[in-house]
């Protein structure tokens, strides 16, 4: 038995932030009705590399249900009433306002079924002057200053995932599932709303209490903004070698074991993460300078035995042979599509994940 078995989702959802939540309950065992506009998710479109079909909707969609609805017209509006009234939980990410104008608010729809939790999903929330603004990840990316803040010196960067929108989603997921708690204990649903915009500003907490401190942040790469030494270095040969100094003891275990000078531990200059920040420059080049002597495998194996944290600067072809990549098999109309395993595990259950739905041409009409 899984946790969300007998729960039955709406889900008017389209693109990338409400599916990424609702295929996390699906995962989860509930059944999952995805109501598409006839001519499907406009993320069906997004790519063909995924057996024919898109990386994105195959991605989001495993374990739901597909039914095609003109909810503009009587027949389909009364086919959502049908489903929202076996409902216990409506999700949709329409414009402000779209779902209310077509009758299907939440506050009304609340009404009549007291124990429905809604979570409505937007770019900017429901009030303010941008409220009415269409909303994507990259078009919050920039707005919220996340752009600001990623790449190089040179220019800003999207984050080269949606993670606008994966965060909006999995920020959706964890507040449907402390409503259901709620509703177990209370008996009454929720009325939930989860704006992107909101989302991303405050995972960029620390950047704006920094700036506002009066350290604006710097774009700096594969570095870290507040931390020294974090970045890149390139061994002798080799492919380059990410390091990651979280503590003054790693910093003096790195200049006994790997720099070979052990006063460079205590070094006023170096001694603190905060003097190696503002004399990040030097930090860096003696840093470097202990890589540019050593092969990638003999600097692997003495940062490690130094205890010293590092990662290989991978691309996705790394990615695709890492060995601790785990994967999933779904299947689709297109055929099976082997893709990576949802990050947490339940020991000893092992899950099984739902196919993905075509898109059905049997939308009711007037």
């Amino acid at each position: 038995m899984r946790a969300l078995d007998g729960v039955t989702v709406v889900a008017v959802e389209q693109a990338v932030a409400a599916p990424f939540a609702s295929a996390r309950l699906a995962d989860a065992g509930a059944r999952v009705i995805k109501v598409e506009r006839p001519e499907g998710d406009f993320a069906r479109g997004y790519d063909d590399v995924a057996a024919g079909q898109s990386s994105y909707f195959v991605w989001l969609n495993r374990g739901k249900e597909s039914v095609c609805l003109d909810l503009g017209s009587d027949a389909g509006k009364a086919a959502l009433t049908e489903l929202i009234a076996g409902a216990d939980v409506l999700i949709q990410n329409l414009k402000p306002g779209a779902l209310a104008r077509l009758g299907f608010g939440p506050a009304d729809l609340r009404a009549r079924h007291p124990r429905l939790i809604t979570c409505s999903i937007s770019g900017y929330g429901d009030d303010g002057p941008l409220a009415d603004r269409k909303a994507y990840d990259l078009l919050i990316q920039a707005e919220s200053g996340l752009c600001s803040i990623t790449g190089g010196p040179s220019e800003p960067s999207r984050v080269g995932v949606s993670v606008v929108d994966i965060a909006t989603g999995a920020t959706a997921h964890a507040a449907i599932l402390e409503a259901m708690i709620r509703r177990g204990i209370t008996g009454e649903g929720a009325d939930i709303t989860v704006s992107m915009f909101d989302v991303m500003a405050e995972w960029l907490t620390v950047p704006l209490l920094n700036h506002e401190g009066g350290k604006s942040p710097k774009r700096v790469g594969l570095a870290h903004p507040s931390i020294a030494p974090y970045g890149v270095f390139q061994p002798k040969s080799g492919a380059p070698i990410l390091i990651s100094i979280q503590s003054d003891r790693e910093w003096r275990a790195l200049c006994s074991q790997f720099i070979g000078d052990a006063g460079m531990g205590t070094d006023p200059r170096l001694a603190t993460n905060l003097a190696r920040v503002e004399n990040r420059d030097l930090t860096d080049r003696i840093v470097a300078e202990a890589f540019a002597r050593l092969d990638a495998a003999d600097a692997i194996s003495i940062l490690t035995e130094a205890g010293i944290a590092l990662a290989s600067v991978n691309d996705m072809a790394g990615l695709a042979a890492h060995p601790h990549l785990r994967r999933i098999t779904l299947e689709t109309p297109g055929g099976p599509v082997n893709l990576p395993a949802p990050g947490a595990q339940f020991i000893g259950e092992p899950r099984a994940y739902g196919p993905v739905p075509a898109l059905r041409s049997d939308a009711p009409e007037d």
